[in-house]
């Protein structure tokens, strides 16, 4: 049964593989690089930091950065613990698939998956907390893009992304409510300190 599940995985990863040809190679390689998507990472922070008090913005983008670090520091833990090999580094596949990046380090779960589902839910969901807009639920377009380019340049299979995912919304709403508990917290200390005594 694990067997068949794990050729099924090898199977779709070859599928959408082999679509990674002709003009589509440069798109998925420019999706792909983590610096092509800064422009995103400083509008999040911008809405944040509009979306209400100047402190609170700033708080919110501080843990928004500390979710992608505690994110990426699970997620590398886990890597080196189940030490799954990337399917650019599988000897029954690195010959027959198109490879465009070559990571050495190991590939379950995904760390792009992992991170960017996770900072775009705590951002979305702290956005739609302070902020609603319906529109929000766009930004997960780039997870989305950013977590299938790993396919298409042959370096991640889609059990990867997909339990990347998973962690990236969890770590998402965990952080989410942990931020509004920090801010909960502070308000009632604040509200003691100005209580006069006696």
């Amino acid at each position: 049964m694990w067997e068949q599940l794990v050729q099924l995985d090898r199977d779709i990863f070859s599928y959408f593989n082999g679509l990674a040809i002709g003009e589509y190679t440069e798109f998925w390689i420019f999706i792909t690089k983590i610096e092509h998507w800064f422009p995103v990472y400083f509008f999040f922070f911008f809405l944040l930091y509009k979306s209400t008090s100047w402190r609170k913005g700033f708080a919110m983008i501080g843990m928004v950065l500390t979710t992608a670090v505690f994110t990426l520091w699970l997620t590398n833990l886990v890597k080196n613990v189940v030490e799954r090999l990337r399917p650019n580094n599988e000897p029954i596949l690195m010959d027959s698939i198109h490879i465009l990046q070559t990571p050495e380090n190991f590939s379950f779960w995904s760390g792009h998956s992992a991170v960017s589902f996770a900072v775009t839910t705590v951002v979305v969901l702290l956005l739609q907390h302070y902020k609603p807009r319906k529109w929000h639920y766009l930004f997960y377009i780039w997870p989305i893009m950013f977590a299938f380019s790993r396919l298409f340049i042959g370096v991640h299979y889609p059990a990867d992304l997909t339990v990347g995912m998973l962690v990236g919304l969890l770590m998402g709403y965990l952080f989410y409510k942990l931020t509004l508990w920090l801010f909960e917290v502070l308000k009632n200390a604040r509200k003691r300190k100005s209580v006069p005594n006696g």
